[in-house]
């Protein structure tokens, strides 16, 4: 929870605007939380301006189905979570969501603004049966942070590779009751 000092945490849907700003707090989130996880010459080549792009692109021509959020404080966009139904439900058995990507600003880490989007986030979904995240097996910090939130590993890794490096995600669960 944010201290009584401290500015508050205002999560709101994404807009067309702040892709510029999403791109840059998803390309600096990977050069922080994945240094040592992925080859640096992989991070050091992530551009802002081409995930810029990209990101634009996907708001323009999105069909609704990922739902992107923006976290700010004192009016700066700090953090940007996407979620929506899970993306390897084969014949939609499951029915499950997922959360596709979380990612905060490296200054504003341990502050409250992930615990704020994820809260949003798992709040939109509330009607799935649950919900779903990937994450590198050896990224402890963000399992730390799914586990206090309630989530739990399930058993299911998937190989994933960087530039030939193997960088193995764990997937986790957290029952929502929908």
């Amino acid at each position: 929870m944010d201290a009584p000092h401290a500015p508050l945490t205002h999560v709101r849907p994404m807009a067309l605007a702040d892709c510029d700003r999403v791109a840059e707090i998803r390309i600096r989130g990977w050069q922080h939380a994945y240094r040592g996880l992925m080859p640096q010459s992989y991070l050091d080549g992530l551009s802002v301006a081409r995930d810029a792009e990209r990101r634009r692109s996907w708001f323009e021509q999105g069909d609704g189905a990922v739902l992107n959020l923006v976290a700010e404080r004192d009016g700066e966009v700090v953090g940007w979570a996407a979620y929506g139904p899970y993306r390897d439900d084969v014949a939609g058995r499951t029915g499950d969501a997922e959360l596709y990507a979380i990612y905060v600003d490296p200054a504003h880490l341990g502050a409250g603004v992930g615990r704020a989007l994820l809260a949003e986030s798992v709040g939109q979904c509330a009607r799935y049966p649950s919900m779903r995240l990937w994450v590198l097996k050896e990224n402890v910090r963000a399992r730390r942070f799914y586990e206090r939130a309630g989530f739990h590993a399930d058993g299911a890794e998937e190989p994933y590779d960087v530039d030939g490096v193997p960088v193995p995600e764990v997937r986790y669960t957290r029952p929502l009751g929908g």
